[in-house]
């Protein structure tokens, strides 16, 4: 195993990381407490290892259930805009050289109806707080970032047709992308088609997630729907037409954001060894490896991408060109991607890489 200094050196590109599932055990005991939420500890470690629990069930629903206690501590504008800013500094310390972010948020309108202060937030308001975070961490690391905007298919389509608008308003002010998150077996991206067509149309990158609780058709369906990058996407490698819809996945360019702990705590694979992704880069699909929830799965892209090559066996040349492929599907623009792509491409520690 690689010394963990080396792994932070690894040049890294963050496409997929929610930031209601990234908080830092510490700053979910600080907000909580300031909004009067209930805890189930009294400790940041326990509340990680709490949450962690919870999360490790075997079920996405249960997985997704986890986050609404880090939503109801972000229910302010000041906890968004922090959430934000320590998402770009700890990517920033786990050697990112580009940085996405993702978020509903919708989602804190309840909680902060209901806090203890009785003050309103608006998606609107917590969506300009989190970009106010993302571009203050920036310009205190240098690292290029940007926000994706998140629908929850369990949402009506009106719903998510609001956050399909939202994401487009804030389209210049540093939000690059628009997705479909949540629950998925039951709740079809078709569904919202309208809502992916107008943010499509705004100019906004796709970033589905697809084939990660429900079968692999639900992937092509999604590029059906215009989506560039898949979330997940590993039951494409299962069960009849398996070949098939990869080589169309293949052949439509799409690039997969896969996250292999996390799919074994939502009960999409077993284990992290017999993960698919070895099937899906065997058959030309663009791959690269990536977090998802840093608190509630209690991993860093670091440490994943370490998973991949001990357990799942990626040579660190496979893990590096997912690298570069992530970089050049990334929704930031080309100037953020060129300089992130020379970092990658300087990446010369043979001990490493082999």
């Amino acid at each position: 195993m690689k010394a963990l200094s080396t792994m932070l050196d690894f040049p890294k590109v963050v496409l997929h990381e929610h930031l209601d599932g990234n908080l830092r055990p510490e700053t979910l005991l600080q907000l909580s407490r300031a909004r009067g939420v209930p805890l189930p500890a009294d400790t940041a470690q326990g509340l990680a290892q709490w949450i962690a629990t919870q999360a490790n069930s075997g079920s996405l629903e249960r997985y997704v259930a986890s986050f609404a206690l880090t939503v109801a501590a972000m229910a302010s504008e000041q906890a968004c805009e922090r959430v934000a800013f320590e998402a770009v500094v700890d990517a920033a310390a786990d050697g990112a050289v580009l940085a996405e972010f993702r978020m509903a948020p919708h989602l804190v309108e309840p909680y902060a109806a209901a806090g203890t202060s009785g003050v309103q937030l608006s998606a609107q308001a917590a969506l300009a707080a989190m970009l106010s975070g993302l571009a203050r961490g920036r310009a205190a690391t240098g690292l290029a970032c940007g926000m994706i905007v998140c629908g929850m298919r369990t949402d009506t389509p009106q719903a998510v047709l609001r956050n399909a608008q939202l994401a487009a308003q804030y389209q210049h002010a540093g939000v690059i992308g628009f997705d479909l998150a949540g629950a998925e077996r039951g709740f079809p991206a078709t569904a919202h088609a309208h809502a992916i067509a107008l943010a499509r149309e705004a100019g906004l990158g796709i970033t589905l997630h697809a084939g990660e609780a429900d079968v692999g058709e639900r992937v092509i369906q999604a590029i059906a729907l215009g989506a560039t990058r898949i979330g997940h996407g590993v039951q494409i490698a299962v069960g009849p037409g398996a070949a098939d819809r990869m080589a169309q996945a293949r052949d439509a360019k799409v690039h997969f954001e896969v996250c292999p702990t996390s799919n074994t705590h939502t009960g999409a694979w077993p284990s992290v060894a017999t993960h698919p992704v070895r099937d899906m880069l065997a058959h030309g699909l663009s791959v690269s490896i990536q977090a998802d929830n840093r608190l509630v799965s209690q991993v860093t892209q670091a440490t994943e991408l370490q998973r991949a090559h001990s357990e799942a066996g990626l040579s660190w040349a496979q893990l590096l060109q997912g690298m570069r492929e992530a970089a050049l599907a990334s929704f930031l623009p080309p100037v953020d991607i060129a300089a992130a792509l020379l970092k990658i491409n300087a990446w010369t520690d043979t001990s490493l890489v082999k």
